[in-house]
């Protein structure tokens, strides 16, 4: 994965609308065959970046490349893209809809029904041909619209919030069908609050705030860089203060400490064994996405509050 050419180049990018400032000097690189997650709150200016990249704003500052250029349609790279706002013709059934974008993305009818065919089967809605879009769920409009992004096996495909009215089965579901195009060979992007499916899914990251990259790199590197290992403990008895950690959670039986300065976790044990405690668990791991994704934008909040 490390000596694959970029795909996607950004640099100094810059989004004003008026005199607000949406994106300050943004820079990142998408290598071809990964999963990338680009990751924030609302508001922090990925939808806005996306939308940039395909030439539907036009950027104040800086440049957007897809394969060395600036995207136009007839480029010749085959793009899926789900919006965030999503967009079906609703009053006609499931397979007209899917066999009419099949057609628009070069497909013959033929091949755009076959293909819809077994991609409902394989999502559950073999039975729900026939009906009309607006007689489905969110969720199965959720399915049918996926659908429609990865059915010409795009090179760049591009996720805006793609379980957003999904249970967890169907989020489950859905990442099974990302890991599959990955493997046809789509380089993916994937716009998303939820970490478990970065962790699960991406090589690497970016994470925004308020239009600035806050971190960028692998999940691993962008751990590495927050920080410090996790460390879960059960216990009988009270913790000690120590140099070598912070007590993060202090619970009566179940504690959790954040390493630091680079203390080895097994010296941390001995320590606590030592001072009396009684340790049933001792799991040091990682910090999650989820807590690196609070600690930035808590941390910058109480700093914003003096």
């Amino acid at each position: 994965m490390s000596g694959a050419a970029p795909l996607v180049e950004i640099e100094h990018f810059g989004m004003d609308f008026g005199k607000k400032n949406v994106i300050r000097d943004l820079s990142f690189e998408i290598r071809a065959g990964e999963t990338f997650g680009l990751l924030g709150s609302n508001g922090s200016g990925k939808t806005t970046t996306i939308r940039a990249l395909l030439g539907i704003y036009l950027p104040t500052r800086g440049t957007l490349k897809i394969n060395g250029r600036a995207f136009q349609p007839e480029n010749g790279i085959r793009l899926g893209y789900l919006p965030e706002e999503r967009g079906l013709y609703k009053k006609e059934s499931v397979i007209d809809v899917m066999v009419y974008f099949g057609k628009l993305k070069g497909l013959s009818r033929d091949a755009a029904y076959k293909w819809s065919v077994n991609y409902l089967e394989q999502v559950d809605l073999s039975d729900k041909e026939k009906i009309s879009v607006d007689k489905l769920s969110s969720g199965e409009q959720q399915k049918i619209q996926l659908g429609v992004t990865i059915m010409n096996n795009p090179d760049l495909l591009i996720l805006d919030e793609p379980t957003k009215g999904f249970d967890p089965v169907n989020r489950r579901l859905l990442m099974n069908l990302v890991d599959a195009q990955k493997k046809l060979g789509s380089t993916v992007l994937m716009v998303t609050h939820q970490m478990e499916e970065v962790e699960r899914l991406c090589d690497r990251i970016i994470l925004l705030r308020d239009g600035v990259s806050r971190a960028y790199g692998t999940v691993e590197e962008v751990q590495d860089e927050f920080g410090s290992v996790l460390i879960h403990l059960e216990h009988q008895g009270r913790i000690p203060h120590s140099d070598k950690y912070m007590i993060i959670e202090d619970g009566e039986s179940d504690s959790k400490l954040e390493v630091v300065g680079g203390a080895n976790s097994a010296d941390i044990l001995r320590d606590l064994i030592e001072s009396g405690m009684s340790i049933s668990k001792f799991t040091p791991m990682r910090k999650s996405l989820d807590d690196i994704f609070v600690e930035i934008y808590g941390r910058e909040e109480l700093q914003k509050e003096g």
